[in-house]
């Protein structure tokens, strides 16, 4: 921890507000890590958490004694995605921000909600801003698909344009972190950010494990103990390339009796589910934790060909649950997945990617998973990050933010005296 930023006294409370895009009810990185934040500044600090996220109404939602307020806004869903919603009222979080005067704004997308943040600090200075990075949207929402539509010349000059954006816009924050460093660490430092952090996310062990394994749900998908089970948890979109691990299923000889399970929802579930393959099990989202434990403990590997992870929450939920990894060689997989865990081959190469599935299975893969186990365990707790998070980069925004401070404006519940 660094001494010119020390963490908060623990009778000072302050008012922290997170404001994102990427909220989902039943899973996602964003949406984990909020959750895991919530419990613990309402476990373990003497703080309020406000979020302000785009939801089927507008309302306001208050529980543990007014320490956990929630600002939902009207929000459309987004095609192909119903369970995220696309909040551009920015007036609107204006208003909400105004109301409250959060010490602390946290924002986890770059789109047009960091703006209204900016915004909201340049009518309240001593206000901290905190940004991270949790997707490469440059990369994956601009230059990939530009590039397959119009040319590689083209969408590399768009996608500059966007890392050019990210630069300008992150400049503007007290502290940013992303959550590796092959993950956006390096790519903020060269578009000039200062003083990146890294902020690993976590895994709850009380929640996942083997001895979450459920031979009656195996049963129900048709398995027999020694039979293989293969599992995918994500989006079923572009931007995760489940089609990859459907691709490179579908080449496994039907002498190994592998089964894959894809829990989730995105414009390709139809397509695969339109293969008639009945080794191909899609129940869609699961909806709360303890079932999606028993469905990852319950397989035999986990498989991922998303080749510009950030962080990869869902690799450590499976490697928690003790499976080994089959993935890419792309974004901070190699950073999740060591050697001896499983195994990572070049990026959208379905060949490759069926070779190791089956290298994997033939080993001992039930000892990589547990490799991969008692690393995650020593690596990725929620404690560890929540610790990072509240001893390093909060204070080191506050510090930030004190220095503009205008006389006479203090935020709610500042850590800095007036």
């Amino acid at each position: 921890m660094n001494a010119d930023f020390l963490p908060p006294a623990a009778d000072k409370a302050l008012l922290l507000c997170d404001l994102t895009q990427s909220w989902s009810a039943v899973g996602g990185g964003v949406g984990t890590y909020l959750r895991a934040k919530r419990a613990h500044i309402i476990a373990n600090t003497p703080h309020t958490h406000l979020m302000i996220l785009p939801g089927s109404s507008d309302a306001i939602e208050e529980s543990d004694g007014g320490r956990a307020i929630t600002v939902w806004l009207k929000s459309p869903s987004v095609p192909f995605s119903p369970n995220y919603r696309l909040l551009l009222r920015n007036g609107a979080v204006r208003k909400a921000l105004a109301r409250y005067r959060p010490d602390v704004i946290e924002c986890q997308d770059a789109y047009n909600l960091p703006w209204a943040a900016i915004r909201h600090r340049r009518d309240h200075p001593g206000t901290a801003l905190v940004a991270g990075y949790m997707t490469d949207f440059p990369n994956v929402y601009v230059e990939r698909p530009v590039s397959k539509a119009v040319g590689s010349a083209i969408g590399s000059r768009v996608g500059k344009l966007c890392y050019d954006y990210c630069g300008k816009l992150y400049r503007q924050f007290d502290c940013v972190y992303a959550l590796s460093e092959a993950g956006g660490g390096h790519l903020l430092r060269a578009l000039g950010v200062e003083d990146v952090q890294i902020l690993p996310l976590g895994v709850d062990l009380a929640d996942f494990g083997p001895d979450r394994r459920d031979p009656e749900l195996r049963r129900s998908l048709g398995l027999s103990d020694d039979q293989p089970l293969l599992i995918y948890v994500g989006r079923m979109d572009i931007e995760k390339r489940p089609d990859i691990i459907v691709e490179a299923f579908r080449t496994l000889p039907e002498s190994l009796g592998a089964k894959i399970v894809l829990l989730g929802q995105g414009p390709q579930k139809d397509e695969f589910e339109a293969l008639g393959d009945p080794r191909i099990i899609t129940p869609g989202f699961v909806t709360d934790r303890p079932t999606l434990a028993r469905y990852l403990a319950s397989a035999d590997l986990y498989v991922s060909a998303m080749p510009n992870e950030t962080f990869g929450v869902s690799v450590i939920e499976a490697q928690a649950s003790g499976l080994p990894v089959v993935g890419v060689n792309g974004g901070a997989m190699p950073e999740r997945v060591l050697p001896g865990m499983g195994l990572l081959g070049p990026i959208a190469n379905v060949r490759a990617m069926a070779a190791n599935i089956q290298a994997v299975l033939a080993s001992d893969h039930r000892a990589m998973g547990e490799r991969g186990r008692a690393y995650v365990s020593g690596e990725y707790s929620w404690p560890h990050s929540m610790e990072k998070l509240f001893g390093t980069i909060i204070p080191h925004a506050l510090a930030r933010a004190a220095t503009r401070r205008l006389p006479g404006v203090v935020p709610a519940g500042s850590l800095v005296e007036a």
